[in-house]
């Protein structure tokens, strides 16, 4: 039998100092126009954590919201505020910075992470009346230490970790000659590490599932830990597995770039219906150097940073209880090494081959969910509504096939497509967001099916120019699909849909060299 879909956790972490001092874009300015007005400018336009806890896109991406009511929002929706935002959501929440730091600490196993004392003695308190966080740990934050060593370790090479830009603590390099473990990589490393944990822990409350009945935890972000003998060995799955207190499980690591989390959602559904594990957990912590990534734009069109959290989520796939939405690891899209790289052969790969094999149309897909990128970053960027190319793309395709006539393209994209809400931070945004939604429309009978698609730029890698991507099912438990028209149907030429393809990509170019 087909595996389940149990539940699903989200969390922003909100990171404005890291925006300052960790995002790739602010750091390599610093080297190569340490002067530059935008370095200047850059710290009034960072957000307070009221604004971005009441920040329609990110109440959407915790589940204070759902992706219909910020629809009914109208964009943009920088310089717009929800009344009666919470910290905590349906799915899970927006944790401070401070207390972020903290948690750090708490799932740093090699004594790294440095606080100051008088930092510690502020902010633990509240830490300490977190719902989720139990002795074990909240015992891990230790006292801490005074100025004077958190400067000794800045001056040999560790990274400073600031609110409102002043030095609080900061993270020490793990080895004086290995680049892999410096204290940039470190510290990139706890951040991922520390923004999944919290995903598991809300998982856990979602699902009711007791911590000792998951078997396996795949990580699917984009770090990479490991030392000079081995690079990206991992196993952050496992690491964050520990914090959490899945005694029980085992862990491994899945890299793919953006499209990882949807691979790793398919790994999981085929694991768990061959009988190997009962229930199998995917997750992923998110990234420091994609933060202020379009911060330039945003501070030229004076705009506030909104990539100013790190993101984070964690989904529970189990074995069939004849009650959730079923995974169709059977019917999987997927990019192969010949499939080309155009728009068209991408779309036809990742939405056309699955339903030709499900025999059914386009049309008969209630909604997709695609790279769900807040367009709020992404237009005032110049790149566009990302998701609204990717539903132009698959429209396309649907008229292509003669499915779906060309008048009613727009249409297509109301009913089967989405707004996005999810923060630019590569794989968060892939697809996954819109899980925990998805079990809901399902089970409250909404929607009977959705399509998830995740796509990668294997390219940023050196190693391949080739494009990356796959795409999985799920739908209502024990519903039976449709029936495919025939090719003849089809009522539009191929030189007509390459060149509707091409109209929606010029925008979509840009977006996928970010």
């Amino acid at each position: 039998m087909n595996s389940v879909l149990i539940g699903s956790a989200y969390v922003l972490a909100h990171v404005p100092d890291m925006v300052l001092h960790n995002g790739t874009t602010q750091t390599t300015e610093k080297i190569v126009n340490p002067d530059s007005e935008y370095l200047k400018k850059l710290p009034n336009h960072l957000r307070s954590y009221d604004d971005t806890l009441y920040y329609p896109p990110n109440q959407t991406y915790i589940g204070g919201i759902t992706p219909k009511e910020l629809g009914e929002i109208p964009s943009p929706w920088y310089n717009q505020k929800l009344d009666n935002a919470d910290r905590f959501g349906k799915f899970g929440e927006i944790i401070p910075q401070e207390e972020f730091y903290l948690l750090m600490q708490a799932c740093d196993a090699f004594d790294l992470v440095m606080l100051e004392a008088e930092f510690v003695s502020k902010t633990k308190p509240q830490f300490e009346k977190h719902p989720l966080f139990d002795e074990s740990i909240t015992a891990r934050v230790k006292a801490g230490v005074e100025q004077a060593a958190i400067d000794a370790a800045l001056s040999n090479g560790a990274e400073g970790l600031y609110s409102n830009n002043q030095i609080v603590g900061c993270v020490k390099k793990a080895h004086d000659l290995d680049v892999n473990l410096n204290a940039e990589v470190i510290l990139e490393n706890l951040v991922s590490k520390a923004s999944c944990v919290l995903s598991l822990l809300h998982l856990t409350k979602n699902t009711a599932i007791n911590k000792n009945e998951i078997d396996l935890v795949i990580d699917c972000s984009e770090e990479a830990c490991g030392d000079m003998n081995q690079r990206g060995g991992g196993n952050m799955a496992k690491a964050a597995a520990e914090i959490a207190g899945f005694t029980n499980a085992t862990g491994s690591d899945l890299r793919a770039f953006c499209a990882a989390p949807v691979h790793a959602l398919i790994h999981a559904a085929a694991l768990v219906k061959s009988g190997t594990y009962k229930n199998v957990v995917v997750a992923a912590g998110g990234s420091t150097a994609k933060l202020g990534m379009n911060g330039k734009d945003h501070v030229k069109k004076d705009l506030p940073v909104m990539e100013d959290v790190v993101g984070s989520f964690a989904v529970l796939i189990s074995e069939n209880d004849g009650i959730n939405p079923e995974i169709l690891s059977e019917y999987t899209g997927r990019h192969s090494v010949g499939s080309g790289s155009s728009p068209q052969a991408v779309i036809t790969a990742l939405v056309g081959d699955p339903l030709d094999k499900m025999a059914i149309k386009i049309t008969d897909v209630d909604k997709y969910s695609v790279e769900m990128q807040n367009p709020d970053i992404t237009k005032s960027a110049g790149a566009g509504d990302v998701p609204q190319a990717n539903y132009k793309m698959i429209g396309a395709l649907a008229v292509k096939r003669g499915e779906l006539e060309r008048t009613e393209l727009g249409n297509f994209i109301k009913k089967h497509g989405m707004v996005g809400w999810a923060p630019t931070q590569g794989h968060i945004p892939s697809g996954i967001p819109y899980l925990g939604f998805a079990q809901q429309d399902i089970m409250d009978g909404h929607i009977k099916n959705c399509l998830f698609i995740g796509k990668g730029s294997l390219f940023l890698g050196r190693m391949t120019n080739l494009f990356d991507g796959c795409s999985i099912m799920i739908q209502k438990n024990g519903a039976k699909q449709g029936s495919q028209v025939t090719k003849e149907e089809a009522a539009i030429s191929e030189s007509e849909i390459k060149a509707l393809i091409a109209e929606t990509m010029r925008e979509f170019a840009n977006s996928l060299l970010k």
